[in-house]
Formats: C-alpha cells, structure tokens, sequence
C-alpha cells in the first residue's frame, strides 16, 4: 500500500474518533440538562445549651428564726404588729399580763433580801440588833468588872487592918470571877458563834435566791416580748386577751430572705450531687415564678424515708424576696451537668433505623448518611414528633419510660462471690424499695404494655409516653 492510501486511512479513523467524542459529549449535556432534580426540604444546624437535671420534692425551711413562747401561764395583754409587718431588732412585739410576773419578782427580791442578811449575820457575827446589845452588855460588864476588882483592892486593905471579915472579900473576889468569865462569853459569842457549816448553809441559800431572782426578771422580761432579730412577722398564732399556757407558741419572726431548701434525692441520684450546683425551684401556688439556688450540702449519707432510701441535700436559695413561705412544699431541679454549644437539628431531620440514628447531610449537591447520637429527651420528643408526622397515614408512635426490672442480668447473682452477691442483693432490694409497690418489674409486664401499645386497644393513643416503673417517679414529686 502507498503511503498515500495510508495517510487516507487512517485520517479517517480519526475523524470517526472525533466524531463519536462528539456524540458521547452530546449525550452527556443532554442527560444533564435534561435530568429530573429532586426538591428537599433543608436546616441550618444551630448551636444550643444541654443540660441535664434531676428533681425531687422538697421544703423550704428557715436560716434565722425567732419563735416567741409563753414562759409562764397568762392572759395575751396586747399585741403590736402585724403578719407581714417589717420589724426591726429589739422591737417590742407583744405583751402578756404581767401582774403575776410582777408578783412573783418582788417575792423573789424580798426572799433575796433576806438571803443576803442572813449571809451578812453569819459574817459579823449576827444582825446588827444583836450586835449592839452584845455591845451593850459587854460594856455594861465591864464597867461592873472595874467596880469589882475596885471593890476587892479596898476590901483587902481593910482586911489586912482586920477592919472586914474574909468572907466579905471572898464574896467580892467570887463576884469578879463571874464578871470576868461573862465577859468571856460575851466576846466568844461575837466571834465564834457561827461555824462552817452554818457559813455554808447561809451562802447556799443565797444563791438559790440569786437564781430565783434571776428566773422571776426573765419571766418578767418575757412577759414584753421583743425581736431579737430583724425580719418579718410571719404567723402569730393567738389573739388578744387569750389566755395561754406555759409554752405557748406566740409569735414567729425570720429573715425571710435567707431560707433553705430541705430536699430528699434516691439513693442512685446522690452520686452525681455536689456542692454549688445551680438549682431552679418552683412552687405549685404561684405557677410561672421561679426562684434559683445552688446546693449547699451534698448528702453524705443514705437514711431511710419511709419507703425510700434516699439522701438529704440542703439547698440554698439565693433570690428569696419574702415571697417563699416556711414550711411550703416545693420541686426542686438540680444541674447536674451542663454543655454549653451543642449541636442541634430540628426533629424532623433525625431519621431512625432499628437502635441507630443518622441524618442526610447536603454534601455537593448530594444527599450524604450521618450517623448521629441523640439523649434520652430526644427520643421523647422524636416520639412525639413521629407521631405528629405520620398520624395522617394512620401510623402511630408510642414510647415506653420502664423502671427497675428484674432482669436475666439479676438472675446472674448467684454465680457471683458471697460479697458482691450479697452487695447485688442489697442493692436489687434498694431499687425495688423506690417503688410504692415495693418490687421490681419483671419484663413480661412491659412487654404487655407494648403490646397493648401496638393492638388494635390502643387505636387513638399515639404521642404517649406511657411511664412503666410502679409508680417510682411519683414519689419523686410527692413522696409516699
């Protein structure tokens, strides 16, 4: 073959080449420009703040409290403030009938009195009439004893001149010795005439009038009752002109901006208290206020309330404004975990399949499977939001919420080592003691739950999340 014919050749092998790259190139456009697209709804991830808490019931109880109380028997004389009066420290508050008091203070005072003079006699010697009449008869035998012993100087003089008998200077030589031992007596009687026993008696019953004077002016003092603190006046329990016994309750007063929470958790939700956690109360009488704190005492031990096991968590409340009564029953949630800036998508964009969760992501024009995890909460609402979703097609969507079952993995605690199946037991019978019906669920009982759920019984029930954990979370709220 001459080059020639070569050269047509394969020139138009060539231009066959090019042709069908044309071809293919055409096709292409065609099918691109020409292909269906298919429309899809589409979100903006957001960010939002996940919190986890937990809630028991709780009371509110009082930091700084005064309760005034009857100290004696008596009539209700007058009362000077209001409930909700503002007092200051010191402010009189009410004042019984002091007459009695009065009555019984002078007593006192008087029985004092002579404690005292007595105390006084046993020291110098007796009282001061006494005294002076020693001292009147010690001089007085003295001044005898001075004529006496004159006496005898003259008398025996003149018996040495044979002038008197010596049975007249016997006479007066007896009668000085008698002066002299009654002056003896009359000086031992000033000083030695109390002993220590009589010293101690005396000084015994003084400070017993001490202390029923003192008791007297504290039951006289009371009778005018007055705030020790300032705060607010928040019951008074009598009226004016009752008569009330020793003891009675009078009238309360507190600082009602500093109170406490006093909340009881179950025993597997103490672990995760602790100290300076934020708390939001609310109160069932005001719906819609909040009120905010933080935990103050953790629990440091697991006490038993009635049927529960739980721990005692001391909550403080740091907005009170006198608007939380005392002894008020209140739902305390404690944080117990937070994160700040976590992912989040709307409801309809989770997909489920079987146990797993993912979403579609838009990736170049092209739908791309994620998988993604998802909290307890958001099963709840996917529940519910299924629900709303799929309703029309007559499809429903239930949850089920179980409690403690004994389960297969219970059965395993007789293999275990005597101190591990004895702790296992111990706490199998902590868990079934959280519920008022005093047992844990066995899982044919939730199974029949679930399948009522899916039978034709529970035909306009779907959007439900039905609670499985005999009655466990009502007693969180309410106690048992």
């Amino acid at each position: 073959m001459s080059p020639d014919a070569q050269t047509r050749r394969f020139s138009t092998y060539g231009m066959w080449i090019v042709v069908l790259a044309i071809l293919v190139v055409a096709v292409v456009a065609v099918r691109s420009l020409t292909r269906e697209r298919v429309p899809v709804h589409v979100a903006k991830v957001t960010y939002q703040d996940l919190v986890k808490t937990v809630s028991t019931n709780g009371k509110v109880e009082l930091t700084e409290d005064f309760p005034a109380h009857a100290a004696a028997a008596g009539v209700v004389e007058d009362i000077y403030v209001d409930v909700g009066e503002q007092v200051k420290s010191g402010q009189l508050l009410l004042k019984m009938d002091d007459a009695d008091a009065v009555a019984r203070l002078a007593s006192a005072n008087s029985a004092l009195r002579a404690a005292e003079l007595a105390v006084s006699d046993v020291q110098h010697g007796g009282s001061q009439d006494e005294r002076n009449t020693l001292a009147t008869d010690l001089s007085r035998n003295k001044l005898q004893r001075e004529r006496d012993a004159s006496d005898l100087a003259a008398l025996e003089k003149l018996q040495q001149q044979g002038a008197v008998s010596p049975a007249e200077v016997a006479a007066v030589r007896q009668r000085l010795q008698i002066g002299d031992s009654n002056i003896r007596g009359l000086e031992q009687h000033g000083t030695q005439r109390y002993d220590d026993a009589d010293r101690a008696r005396a000084e015994a019953q003084l400070a017993d009038a001490r202390a029923a004077v003192s008791a007297a002016r504290s039951s006289y003092d009371s009778a005018n009752v007055r705030s020790p603190i300032a705060g607010t006046v928040y019951s008074i329990p009598v009226s004016q002109y009752d008569y009330v016994p020793a003891g009675e309750d009078l009238i309360y007063v507190a600082d009602l901006d500093r109170i406490e929470v006093l909340a009881y958790f179950d025993e597997p939700e103490i672990g995760q208290l602790a100290e300076g956690q934020p708390v939001r109360i609310v109160w069932d009488a005001k719906p819609g206020q909040i009120w905010h704190g933080h935990v103050l005492r953790a629990p440091t031990t697991v006490i038993t309330y009635t049927t529960r096991n739980v721990g005692e968590c001391v909550i403080t409340v740091d907005d009170a404004k006198g608007d939380l009564p005392p002894n008020s029953n209140v739902t305390v949630f404690v944080t117990e975990a937070q994160h700040p800036h976590v992912l989040s998508i709307p409801r309809e964009a989770l997909h489920t399949d079987g146990a797993n969760y993912f979403v579609f992501r838009v990736v170049k024009d092209a739908l791309v499977r994620t998988p993604v995890q998802v909290g307890k909460g958001g099963i709840v609402n996917l529940s519910r939001q299924l629900a709303v979703d799929y309703g029309p097609d007559g499809l429903r969507v239930n949850a089920i919420c179980p409690g403690y079952i004994d389960t297969d993995m219970g059965g395993r605690r007789g293999s275990l080592p005597p101190a591990e199946r004895a702790a296992a037991e111990a706490r199998r019978e902590a868990s079934a003691a959280l519920q008022p019906i005093g047992r844990q669920a066995q899982a044919q009982e939730v199974a029949r739950v679930a399948t009522f759920l899916a039978s034709d019984e529970a035909s306009f029930m779907t959007g439900s999340i039905v609670t499985v954990d005999g009655g466990c979370t009502a007693t969180f709220r309410y106690g048992s």
